[in-house]
């Protein structure tokens, strides 16, 4: 199955991207803010990631350098 990882700090719209992938069949977690993007990533390597740039802690295009 394909991980996903979402990471959207505004949680309404993070819900509905989780819904819609899960319901095409993603295995999806999620991540509200830079840091934990990170150690989410870290930890459990996703095949995709939906990353937001407005983040809080590090901005989303600091994340995806360090995912890089």
């Amino acid at each position: 199955m394909t991980r996903v990882l979402v990471v959207e700090d505004d949680s309404t719209v993070a819900d509905v991207v989780r819904r819609y992938l899960e319901r095409e069949g993603f295995d999806v977690d999620a991540a509200a803010d830079g840091p934990t993007a990170l150690d989410r990533f870290s930890s459990d390597r996703p095949d995709l990631v939906v990353l937001d740039l407005l983040l809080p802690g590090i901005d989303g295009l600091e994340v995806c350098r360090r995912m890089r």
